[in-house]
This record gives structure tokens, sequence and C-alpha cells, in this order.
């Protein structure tokens, strides 16, 4: 016979209670809260109804989350006779996230609620160099100063890094552009934080953006393309990233491709032949500059490219040229992936990519089509503004609402 705290769980992970008033009222109040969680405001029938219990449970349940401070009354619904409903949403500062993205020369942070509200951003110049540990620290700092929230308040942090990251540590690797990102760096902010920190490749968050918020949201087979000062790829499968057994899955850029060079220094990290040296930024400003299109930028170059390919003019047939040859490199790599993994759906994304637009997506897809047996969608990114960040956020909000419900379930 089972005793009162319950039986032993068959896969010996404790007990289990089933059927107690207590678990009951856990999985209620997690049901309901994960229901708010998604950003709508619910009157008590409407929970009800989705939960598939009375409404006097449901006000049971929601006084125990109001108890908490997680779920507050915001306002009324007319409901036609009677007096109106009260309505009921999650408190957005029942939990804070800190995203991070870190880059060369670059650090841009932003602090938001559990509803993914961004409170605050902070955006630093850094030579790249700095100790990582302070530097996120210092980062952290100034955005919850600005949101007037303090450190201790914040509940999830995710990075986002160039490089490949170790799946057993979740240490950076081959991070060329950080060279002070390491071994170590992870328990290091976790350490100087106290609290959990994730640490995720730059192109692979960009990639959950774009499945939540941009081109590729509903498609849960799909690649991301990362153009920009490297060349990166994020593969998404049955709507998971696939990492790789080392976390490297997605190395593009040193896929050995026709017309370039095979890199012959990889366990040196010197990344100097294959799809990066066709199509990396250099390759790019090299191209652009003998089509007559030079910018400050590889990116200026190919929105300068594109927007006098619209026009009736010696330069519009530059352009074409230009954007044709771009084009026709990007493919190579679009269609050495494709043709392994079939994802129909591949997105242009980083800097060149969204610069190039769907005149350089239409392009790769034309040039796909004609060397490849398959014809994937090839559009360019719909997350126009920070979407490493983007995902960093997402990410963070994620688990900050996971660790909310598990509180929830006790």
């Amino acid at each position: 016979m089972p005793s009162q705290q319950g039986a032993s769980r068959a896969d010996g992970r404790g007990p289990s209670r089933p059927g107690t008033p207590s678990l009951l009222r856990e999985l209620n109040d997690r049901a309901a809260l994960e229901l708010l969680l998604d950003g709508r405001s619910l009157t008590r029938s409407q929970l009800s109804e989705l939960t598939g219990v009375s409404k006097v449970t449901v006000a049971q349940m929601l006084a125990r989350l109001e108890e908490r401070g997680l779920v507050a009354a915001v306002g009324e619904q007319n409901v036609g006779r009677g007096p109106n409903a009260a309505l009921y949403s999650v408190v957005p500062s029942s939990a804070y996230v800190a995203a991070l993205y870190m880059e060369h020369g670059l650090v841009n942070t932003a602090v938001a609620d559990v509803t993914g509200r961004v409170i605050a951003q902070a955006h630093e110049d850094t030579n790249g160099d700095g100790e990582p540990v302070e530097l996120v620290r210092s980062a952290v700092d100034r955005a919850c100063r600005r949101a007037g929230v303090a450190i201790s308040m914040l509940s999830a942090f995710v990075i986002g890094t160039p490089g490949v990251v170790d799946p057993v540590t979740g240490d950076p690797q081959l991070a060329i552009n950080l060279p002070a990102w390491h071994a170590g760096v992870l328990a290091g902010l976790r350490g100087a934080l106290h609290k959990n920190v994730l640490i995720e490749n730059d192109v692979n968050l960009a990639a959950m953006a774009e499945h939540a918020v941009g081109a590729a949201a509903g498609a849960d087979d799909f690649v991301l393309m990362w153009i920009g000062t490297g060349i990166g790829l994020a593969t998404m499968l049955g709507g998971r990233l696939h990492r790789g057994v080392t976390g490297a899955a997605g190395e593009i850029g040193w896929l050995p491709v026709p017309g370039a060079p095979v890199t012959a220094n990889v366990r040196q990290g010197r990344l100097e032949g294959g799809l990066q040296w066709l199509a990396g930024a250099d390759a790019v400003r090299a191209l652009a500059a003998e089509s007559g299109f030079a910018a400050p930028t590889p990116a200026e170059s190919v929105s300068a490219a594109v927007a006098a390919a619209g026009r009736a003019a010696d330069a519009a047939d530059a352009a074409g040229r230009f954007l044709d040859e771009l084009a026709r490199r990007v493919a190579l790599g679009a269609v050495a992936v494709c043709t392994v993994i079939d994802p129909g759906l591949v997105v242009l994304g980083g800097e060149i990519g969204l610069a190039g637009g769907t005149a350089l997506a239409g392009r790769v897809a034309a040039e796909v089509a004609r060397i490849c047996p398959l014809r994937p969608r090839v559009v360019p990114t719909a997350v126009a503004s920070e979407p490493v960040l983007r995902g960093a956020l997402l990410t963070a909000v994620q688990q900050a609402r996971a660790d909310l419900l598990a509180s929830v379930a006790g």
C-alpha cells in the first residue's frame, strides 16, 4: 500500500503524488500561469474554459498566484449582462532577464521583463580584448541601472557570441574575434553573477528569432545562412536547433567550394579558404570594388548595387553582374547544405543578406535551381534589427518562464 506521502516512481526519481490535492493544485496553478505567460489577459470564465476546471477552482488558483505576486487583475471585460469580468495577467516584474550580444568591438545589452518587454538597452564599443567576466558584469550593470532593476532581480542571462559553443562545458571555442573567450569563461560568469548563464552561438540565436518572429515563422525545417563579417549557418530541424556532437554544426565558412583554396591551418583556427574566402566580408568588399560599388562596408556596397539594379543604365548592368556573382558564390554553400538535409527553406541573414533583400535572394534561388535538383525557397531575413540580441532575449524569457512554472509546481 502506498503511504500518505505517495508511491515511489517507477523511474526511481522520488515519490509521485497521484491525485493528491496538493499535486492537483500545483498542476492547476501551473496551467493557469502558463496561459497567462503567453501575454494574454484572461477572465476567470476564459481560464475555466481553457483549463477545464470550474470557475470556483479558477478563483482559488488566481488567489494563490496573486498571493505569490505572479498574477494580478489588470482591467475588466464587458460580458454583456451583469457586472464586468475582471481580466488577469501575469505580473511583468515577477521575473527579469538580461540578453547580450558580444562581438569584437561591441557589447549590446538588453534587460526585459517576463513578458518579453524590453525595459532598457545599453551599447558599448570595446576593443574586443577585455576580460569577459568584467565586460559582461559592467555591461549588465549599466543596462540594469537604466532599467531601474537590481542585478540580483535577474533570473536568466543569455549571451550570444561568434564561434563554437562546447555542448558539454558551455564554453565558447574557436571564437576568433574574441580571443579572451575560452574554457572556464562560463563558470566565471556564473560565479560573478550568482545566476544561471547561457552562452550560445550568435547565428543560432538569430535563427531562433527568425523562427519566432521572422521569415521562418511556422517553418519547422529551415536553414539560416548568415552572410556578414563571416559566413555562418544555423539549422532548424523539426523545430529544434541542430548543434552537432561537438557544437560545430553550421561552421559553413570552412566548407571547401569550387574557386576557393582549401584552408590548411584548421588546427590553428585560421580560416584562410573555403566559402569564407569566396563569400565572406573581405571577398564581397573586393568584388564590390571590382564592380564599381566600393563603399565603407560590404553591406553598403550590396545596398548600393540593389538600388542601382533597379535603374535602366550602365550602372544597372554592372550591379546585376555584381549581384549575380555574389549569388553564385552564396549558392554554392546553399546547395551543399540543401542536398544533405533538404530543409525546404533558406533564409539569408547577416548584414549582407539583409542588404541584398529579395534581389539577392531571388538570384540565389535561381542559381540553386540551376545546379541542384532541389528547389528550396530562398528568402531574405525578416528580422531587420538586432537578430542575435532578439534571439537571446527570446531564449532568456523562455528560461525565466520555465523557472516560474517550476516554482509553482513545487
